[in-house]
């Protein structure tokens, strides 16, 4: 009796090193990143063609806390989730929020970043006299924010707002301001950027870290960010790295590396370095 329990107790020790085996054998060697390239600072493409940015740096850092091989691609912004579903690459990381919309369809890690979404104007509009506030508004506070929402709109009654498609700013602005605002659609957060300096509308809604990277720009130097910021609701559980669903050793990999970076302030002092802010989400 004493044999077969032995004997039972080295084929569990077997079997648990034999599994521990094939984990280790299932951990990807190399994996290919997918960015947009185009959302200043998360993400961009500089004079020279080469990806940079606040999100290329802690890529860069997660695939060497992974001992992983990492390749950096662009892609445009429309195109991350069915070029990642079919195989084209293995990660999203471009500013992307963790909502429930976008989770029916693929995977995502814990967040790596939180930060609100807010307008920006010409300092001499009436948006724009507000100026910024630190204020934050929670979403799932609906009162609260529905008080934000009526403070704002009639500064903004009539006002032409260009927001990036295909995003949850465009969700938020047509959901609050649907009936206050004409929205005017851009591929990209550049582009809207482009006709709020020329004047061919009158603010640009982003998350505060896009517009601080665009206002900097000499040539915003009359633009302001307006008003207070929004996070939640809408807006998910803040960015994270997208993912297949199927890929749940490459998803644990990313969790341990992005829970590494929160700890050890890395997260911190990139965000810091592109935005002079920390986005890092509350360990």
């Amino acid at each position: 009796m004493k044999f077969n329990r032995l004997a039972a107790v080295a084929a569990a020790l077997s079997m648990f090193g034999f599994m521990h085996t094939a984990l280790a054998e299932d951990a990807p060697k190399a994996i290919t990143i997918a960015t947009e390239g185009a959302y200043a600072p998360w993400n961009f493409t500089n004079a020279d063609g080469k990806l940079d940015g606040l999100e290329i740096d802690l890529a860069n850092n997660l695939c060497e806390r992974m001992k992983v091989k990492c390749t950096i691609i662009a892609q445009d912004w429309d195109g991350l989730i069915p070029a990642l579903k079919v195989g084209k690459f293995d990660v999203i990381m471009a500013g992307m929020f963790i909502t429930p919309k976008r989770l029916e369809t693929i995977d995502f890690t814990q967040p790596y970043a939180i930060d609100p979404g807010g307008f920006a104007a010409a300092k001499d509009s009436e948006l724009g006299k507000l100026g910024a506030s630190a204020e934050k508004f929670k979403m799932d506070d609906e009162a609260a924010t529905k008080a934000a929402i009526d403070k704002l709109k009639p500064l903004l009654k009539g006002k032409v707002v260009g927001v990036q498609a295909a995003t949850a700013m465009l969700e938020f602005v047509k959901k609050y301001f649907g009936d206050t605002v004409e929205i005017r659609e851009y591929k990209t957060t550049e582009q809207h950027d482009l006709d709020l300096a020329a004047g061919r509308i009158d603010a640009i809604f982003a998350q505060k870290t896009a517009l601080a990277a665009t206002l900097a720009k000499p040539e915003f130097a009359n633009f302001t960010v307006a008003g207070p910021g929004f996070v939640g609701g809408l807006f998910g559980a803040g960015t994270g790295a997208g993912l297949r669903k199927e890929d749940t050793k490459l998803k644990q990999m990313l969790n341990d590396a992005i829970s590494a970076a929160i700890a050890d302030g890395t997260i911190k002092s990139i965000s810091e370095k592109w935005v002079k802010t920390d986005v890092t989400p509350v360990k």
